[in-house]
């Protein structure tokens, strides 16, 4: 069965940098683009980042461009999610999910406090 587990979130201060890493199996990872989605307490999903099914396209959103790097080691079935200068906002479940699918992990908790 398919499986997706996000690890790597934590509590961090204004202007520090984590790493979410997301690892797969049950499914053949490399066929598939990926994302990663993030809610915060109160609020709908948001879209945060994608990448294409061979890592050669990336995708943003415009609140985390320039801050937020997304890449993925097929070698690894793994995703991951490169956080740097994260802000307040930025708190949220981040989860991974598999694009046009209902596969999804359980999230991490990302907590931007200072």
């Amino acid at each position: 069965q398919v499986q997706l587990v996000e690890s790597g979130g934590g509590m961090v201060q204004p202007g520090g940098s984590l790493r979410l890493s997301c690892t797969s199996s049950g499914f053949t990872f490399t066929d598939y683009p990926m994302n990663w989605v993030r809610q915060a307490p109160g609020k709908g999903p948001e879209w945060v980042s994608g990448t294409s099914y061979d890592g050669a396209y990336t995708y943003y959103a415009d609140s985390v461009k320039g801050r937020f790097t997304v890449f993925r080691d097929n070698a690894k079935n793994s995703l991951y999610l490169q956080m740097n200068s994260l802000k307040l906002e930025d708190s949220a479940v981040y989860y991974c999910h598999v694009r046009s699918s209902d596969w999804w992990g359980q999230g991490t908790q990302v907590t931007v406090s200072a």
